[in-house]
């Protein structure tokens, strides 16, 4: 997992496993959550880092778009 975590970078595309990107990194936090950036209502969200599968140029989540945007945390962790 450290090896994922290394590969992440900020701005990269948050891709679902429907193929869709659903979201932006905008960075990672110290406790395994990556933060996106703002949706179009302004709001950051957070996901744990056990959704994703996969990274190269993107960063790839183990469920479709819109159960990652059911799932995510719309407050920071702790």
């Amino acid at each position: 997992m450290a090896d994922v975590r290394n590969r992440i970078q900020d701005h990269m595309p948050v891709v679902c496993s429907n193929g869709g990107q659903f979201a932006t990194v905008d960075h990672l936090d110290r406790d395994n959550t990556i933060k996106l950036t703002r949706d179009e209502n302004g709001n950051h969200h957070w996901i744990p880092m056990n959704w994703v599968t996969k990274v190269d140029n993107e960063v790839y989540v183990d469920r479709p778009g819109n159960q990652a945007m059911q799932d995510w945390s719309s407050a920071p962790p702790g």
